[in-house]
């Protein structure tokens, strides 16, 4: 039987098809959970800096939230998505983060930015729990062959890379007070969006062969 069919074949109802199942719930909810944080934390953080990539990150936080629940909706018998529509959404909304950041970066470009201990912290952590739950994610969108999980998976790589780009500014302007460093990296995040977009609009977030 080939991946394919064997993915099409798993209703959920048997023990194999459960677990990972339960994985991916359990991920979701982790995700779910640590985004409120993170959203809450950073957009905070940004009102108090003035901090345009403070804002992005903050963004991009909210719309990986609004990504969990998509994928969580798909895999809950009341609100099941078809998995074409789950990977449409998930595309939309990393096309939506990119215009988002793109704006408020061109808006804020020399904008007196403050040193944000807060915004430090949020970023530091999110730069080592993304990878691992974008890892995961993709380790169970291989198993359960399903896109918009992988496509999920790139939004929480891609939030691991804004974090390290959001922190890198963060300290640079504490260490160095560079104006034109918040915007600069906030605007660097914009191609990954767009690529990875694409890429989940296609049904290519998977990166594996059954793909």
């Amino acid at each position: 039987m080939s991946h394919e069919t064997e993915a099409a074949a798993c209703c959920g109802s048997c023990a194999p098809c459960a677990r990972p199942l339960r994985r991916v719930a359990w991920l979701q909810s982790v995700t779910l959970a640590w985004m409120l944080l993170e959203c809450a934390g950073s957009l905070y953080a940004a009102a108090s800096a003035h901090s345009v990539a403070l804002l992005a990150f903050g963004a991009d936080s909210f719309v990986e939230l609004l990504s969990a629940v998509v994928v969580l909706l798909q895999f809950l018998p009341r609100f099941a998505l078809g998995r074409t529509h789950a990977e449409r959404a998930a595309a939309v909304l990393l096309f939506l983060l990119a215009g988002v950041v793109a704006g408020i970066a061109v808006l804020s470009w020399r904008g007196a930015v403050e040193t944000s201990c807060l915004g430090i912290a949020v970023t530091a952590l999110a730069l080592v729990l993304m990878p691992l739950l974008a890892w995961l994610k993709r380790r169970e969108a291989r198993v359960l062959d399903n896109r918009a999980l992988a496509a999920d998976a790139a939004q929480s790589a891609t939030c691991a890379w804004l974090a390290a780009v959001t922190l890198a500014s963060l300290a640079i302007n504490a260490l160095w007070r560079v104006p034109w460093i918040d915007a600069v990296a906030a605007l660097a995040a914009v191609p990954i969006l767009v690529i990875e977009g694409r890429r989940a609009w296609r049904g290519e977030g998977c990166g594996c062969a059954a793909c």
